[in-house]
C-alpha cells in the first residue's frame, strides 16, 4: 500500500520523482550472503527506536525502492534470511509482518489467552496478525468482506470470523485497525472497557468519527504503530523460526506483470501479500 501511497504523490514531494517503489524485499549481497531488508532508515543510537527519529524515511521516500536490479542501504539494514524461509517469504517480512509484529508483541500489551479482533480478513498485515496471534497463544476473531476472505482467515488460524461490521459475541480486549473509515466506528463499539485500539494504517480514509464519547467513558487507549525497528524485525525471524511460520502468499509476479499485483490491491482482490520476483 505504501507504493500505492507513492504513486498518488501522497508523503513524496514532486522534485523526488522519479523514484523507483518497493519498500521491503530480500536478496543477495555482493559477497553471497542472503539478506532480508529492513526499509526504516532512521537513527537508532540517538533515538533508541529508529521509527521515532523524526529525520528517519523509508525505502522510496529519500533512497531508491527494492524494485531495483541493486538497492543500496546502511549495514544496518540487512538482517540474514533465515534458512527456513524462501526468499519470496522473506520478502514478505519487511514491511508487512514487521508492521503486525510491533503492533502486537511491542504495542497491544496482549497476554496470551486474550481476545484479539482483526479488522479485514486478507491483506498482508492482517494475516500476519492472524498467524502470528494465534502462534502465540491469543484468541483470534477476525472480520472480513465476504465469505472467501473469512474461510482464508481461518485457514491461517482464526478461532471465529464474522461480517464486517456485525456485532461480536463480547467485546475484545484490543482491535486491530488497518483499514480506517470503513472499520472504524466498529473498532470503537468492539473494544471492552479499558480496551485497545492500535492503529497503523486507514486504508479507506483517515477521516473517521473520533467518536470522543465513548473513547473518554469507556476509557480505550488508541495507539498508533509504524512499522518497526531492526531489532523487532530480527524477533519477528526468529520468532517464525521457532514457530515454524510462513508468510501467506495470495499473489506471486515476475516483474514485469507488477501492474496486475496493484490492480488486485486496489481492488481489494488479496489473499495475503503481493510478492513481486525476477
Amino acid at each position: 500500500m505504501h507504493d500505492l501511497w507513492t504513486l498518488r504523490g501522497v508523503g513524496i514531494k514532486p522534485d523526488q520523482f522519479p523514484m523507483i517503489l518497493g519498500c521491503d524485499g530480500a536478496g543477495v549481497l555482493a559477497d553471497g550472503s542472503e539478506v532480508v531488508l529492513h526499509a526504516v532508515v532512521g537513527d537508532a543510537s540517538a533515538y533508541g527506536d529508529e521509527t521515532l527519529d523524526p529525520r528517519r524515511t523509508l525505502l522510496t521516500e529519500k533512497h531508491q525502492g527494492t524494485f531495483a536490479d541493486t538497492v543500496i542501504v546502511p549495514e544496518r539494514n540487512v538482517l540474514p534470511k533465515p534458512d527456513g524461509l524462501s526468499f519470496s517469504e522473506a520478502a514478505c517480512m519487511g514491511t508487512a509482518w514487521l508492521t503486525a509484529y510491533r503492533m502486537l508483541f511491542t504495542k497491544s500489551g496482549l497476554r496470551p489467552g486474550q481476545t484479539m479482533l482483526v479488522q479485514g480478513a486478507s491483506g498482508g498485515v492482517s494475516t500476519a496478525l492472524i498467524a502470528l496471534g494465534n502462534a502465540a497463544g491469543m484468541r483470534v476473531w477476525v472480520t472480513g468482506r465476504s465469505e472467501e476472505k473469512r474461510a482464508l482467515a481461518q485457514r491461517l488460524g482464526a478461532h471465529q470470523t464474522f461480517e464486517s461490521g456485525s456485532r461480536l459475541p463480547e467485546r475484545v480486549d484490543a482491535v486491530f485497525e488497518t483499514v480506517g473509515k470503513a472499520t472504524w466506528a466498529h473498532s470503537m463499539r468492539s473494544a471492552k472497557p479499558g480496551g485497545t485500539i492500535v492503529v497503523s494504517g486507514s486504508t479507506s480514509g483517515p477521516d473517521a468519527s473520533a467518536d470522543l464519547q465513548r473513547l473518554f467513558f469507556m476509557q480505550l487507549r488508541v495507539v498508533g504503530s509504524m512499522m518497526g525497528t531492526r531489532d523487532e524485525l530480527a524477533g519477528l525471524l526468529e520468532f517464525c523460526r521457532l514457530k515454524g511460520i510462513r508468510p501467506q502468499i495470495g499473489t506471486e509476479l515476475p516483474m514485469a506483470d507488477a501492474a496486475d499485483g496493484f490492480d488486485q490491491m486496489l481492488a481489494g482482490e488479496t489473499a495475503g501479500k503481493i510478492v513481486f520476483t525476477r
